[in-house]
C-alpha cells in the first residue's frame, strides 16, 4: 500500500539515500556533507519548501521536493519541483504521478501561483508525465552558475555596495 508524507527529521536519511540515487542516476555532482546540509536545511525551515516521501509497504520508494521562490513572472509565491524521483524497479505503477499531484496538492495549499521545473531534454518519459498532468514547455532555456559560498558572499557585498552607490563602479 502506498503511503506519502511529508519528510521530517525522522525520514532525513531515507531522503537523503534516494536523492543520492537519483544524483548518481544523473551524473549530478554534490558532496555528502552539502545534501545533508541542503535537507537539513529544508526539513529545519519549511518556509524554503518541503520534501514527500513515498513508501509502499513500509520501504521508502520515491521522493518529491518542492523548493519555494518569490517571483515577479507569478506575482508571488511559485514553488519549484526541484527533486521528483521513483526507485527505478517502483517505476510504471503511478508512484510518479502519486508524488507529483500531492506536491500539486501542497504547492496549492501553500498559496503558490505556480509550480515549476526542469526536465532533462532525453528524459521523455518524465515530460509525458508532467505533459498528462497539465504542465507546458516554456519557450526559453534554464541557465545556471554554481557559486561557491566564500565568493557568493564576496559578490553579494560588491552587488549591495554598487546598488545603495557607495562602492567601486
Amino acid at each position: 500500500m502506498l503511503r506519502i508524507d511529508r519528510v521530517t527529521a525522522e525520514h532525513r536519511a531515507s531522503a537523503i539515500r534516494l536523492l543520492q540515487a537519483q544524483f548518481d542516476e544523473h551524473q549530478i555532482l554534490l558532496s555528502p556533507d552539502r545534501l545533508d546540509a541542503a535537507v537539513s536545511g529544508m526539513i529545519e525551515n519549511r518556509e524554503r519548501g518541503t520534501m514527500l516521501l513515498a513508501h509502499e509497504d513500509a520501504q521508502p520508494v520515491g521522493l518529491a521536493a518542492l523548493s519555494y521562490t518569490w517571483t515577479l513572472e507569478h506575482g508571488g509565491l511559485v514553488a519549484w519541483l526541484d527533486e521528483l524521483y521513483v526507485l527505478p524497479p517502483c517505476r510504471g505503477r503511478g508512484l510518479g504521478t502519486a508524488l507529483l499531484h500531492a506536491a500539486q496538492n501542497i504547492a496549492k495549499s501553500a498559496g503558490c501561483a505556480a509550480l515549476e521545473l526542469e526536465v532533462e531534454a532525453t528524459h521523455r518519459r518524465a515530460e509525458n508525465l508532467y505533459q498528462r498532468a497539465g504542465f507546458e514547455p516554456l519557450p526559453r532555456a534554464r541557465w545556471a552558475q554554481r557559486l561557491e559560498a566564500s565568493g557568493a558572499s564576496a559578490s553579494a557585498g560588491r552587488s549591495r555596495s554598487r546598488l545603495s552607490g557607495s562602492g567601486p563602479s
